[in-house]
């Protein structure tokens, strides 16, 4: 190590720099003290940060934490939980369970068409009646603190999939909130719903939408879908959706 102690220390941070994330962490850090003060050191993960491209070489804003905001990009990953049906309605509150209530079925279905990634192999179903599912995702309890909520003002992404059978009209409709801590609506996102006439191409469409400079104070993603058929026939002919998702994006603070 005294090899290594020689050289200096802004030499070390470029080197480091260039080492996996993981590796800094577990392997390099306990190296020494050195090694450790620079490890800790602001100015290497917003290199890192630079490096990556996860923000730019004029970046004009720090993030509270630039540890915080590199690992934020690299575990970047859907907060809903059971998107795909895969656990039945797990993790979802059925809000609206009209007519023959809501049903998962399996990728085409009848009348139906095949989703474009042929690894999803389920769909939620709707009725006759109005059916709508929500889930609320805790950004605190998914490692997104308030303090870096309220400066970053992170961009929220918002990801729907929906489909109608090709026999039977219906109607998609989506709604996402960011609340506050005491679940008061910050701003929202409600389209027009999605009216799909009867002999449609069945074909699956995605709904994205993207929540920017939204202000502080956003504690909470309310997520909520659903919808029905518009002929009123018994069983699952209304909306189908699958593969949502509520992602955060920690940006580029270039402006």
């Amino acid at each position: 190590m005294s090899g290594m102690s020689a050289v200096p220390e802004g030499v070390l941070l470029e080197i480091l720099s260039a080492v996996p994330a993981h590796d800094l962490i577990r392997r390099c850090r306990p190296v020494c003290t050195l090694w450790r003060h620079v490890i800790d050191s602001p100015a290497l993960w917003k290199k890192k940060c630079q490096r990556d491209r996860f923000v730019s070489k004029r970046c004009r804003r720090s993030p509270p934490d630039w540890t915080m905001f590199y690992f934020l990009h690299l575990q970047k990953r859907n907060l809903l939980r059971n998107p795909i049906a895969e656990e039945e309605f797990e993790h979802w509150d059925l809000k609206e369970d009209g007519g023959d209530q809501w049903k998962v079925e399996t990728l085409p279905g009848d009348h139906g068409r095949p989703f474009p990634d042929e690894k999803l192999k389920k769909y939620f179903a709707t009725s006759y009646w109005l059916c709508v599912k929500t889930q609320t995702i805790n950004l605190k309890e998914e490692g997104y603190p308030d303090e870096f909520m309220d400066k970053v003002q992170p961009d929220i992404v918002i990801k729907d999939w929906y489909a109608a059978r090709h026999d039977c009209g219906c109607r998609y409709q989506l709604l996402v909130q960011l609340l506050s801590r005491d679940r008061t609506v910050v701003v929202e996102y409600k389209p027009d719903p999605v009216i799909i006439e009867q002999w449609s191409s069945a074909e699956w469409s995605q709904i994205e939408y993207t929540f920017r400079n939204y202000g502080p104070g956003v504690r909470y993603v309310h997520f909520e879908h659903g919808g029905q058929d518009t002929q009123g026939w018994a069983g699952w002919y209304g909306i189908r959706v699958t593969n949502s998702s509520v992602t955060i994006n920690p940006g580029d603070l270039s402006t």
